[in-house]
């Protein structure tokens, strides 16, 4: 997933009972399929390389069953860790705030819920018969992701979209070097996690 070309797409599948999606380039073209396995008590998510999932490329594992303050490990075909994302659980309850950090275990990006206000709307109105249809096309959740010392490096935004199961990520500065890997797989995970909150 290196020298990609933004803004990337991501689409969740509405026909499986799995919570998949796929991540497509400004090209149109696939570069992911991601998988997240059911009803396992250790959270695991499987990001392959296109939809027929013939190559596993990276794991995304929790360090803990069910827990919001989870840890969760990136992990590469070849089994090395390439970096990890953490919930910062009681921050998190109203906006959300998670920290990437590298391989050597350094803290590398933040990401943070630029309006929690979008994300409460548009739970409470997608409860509402007939009209929650339409809330995709209404409130529209975002994060920032950081650098430690502040640069906005890519955002993620919820477009309006039926069902709410589109997102897009727009790349803001450039890449330093294994954050480009790094921030795609901390946002996969992050979209999984915040989508079911609501």
């Amino acid at each position: 997933m290196n020298q990609l070309t933004f803004p990337l797409q991501l689409t969740f599948k509405i026909s499986t009972l799995s919570n998949d999606f796929v991540a497509q380039d400004a090209n149109g073209s696939t570069i992911a399929f991601v998988r997240q396995k059911m009803l396992r008590l250790i959270e695991e998510v499987q990001v392959f390389n296109n939809e027929s999932r013939t190559e596993l490329n990276y794991t995304i594992r929790a360090n803990k069953w069910l827990d919001f303050t989870a840890t969760y490990t990136f992990t590469n075909r070849a089994g090395n860790e390439t970096g990890r994302l953490v919930r910062k659980g009681w921050s998190s309850l109203w906006k959300a705030h998670y920290e990437i950090y590298d391989e050597k275990s350094q803290q590398d990006l933040l990401i943070r819920e630029e309006n929690p206000w979008a994300k409460v709307f548009d739970s409470m109105l997608g409860e509402v018969p007939i009209l929650g249809f339409f809330s995709g096309y209404l409130f529209h959740p975002s994060y920032i992701v950081t650098r430690p010392i502040g640069t906005e490096v890519v955002r993620l935004t919820k477009i309006p979209s039926f069902f709410g199961r589109k997102f897009t990520i727009d790349k803001l500065d450039k890449f330093e070097t294994g954050e480009e890997e790094r921030v795609l797989l901390g946002l996969m995970m992050l979209i999984l996690l915040e989508r079911r909150r609501g």
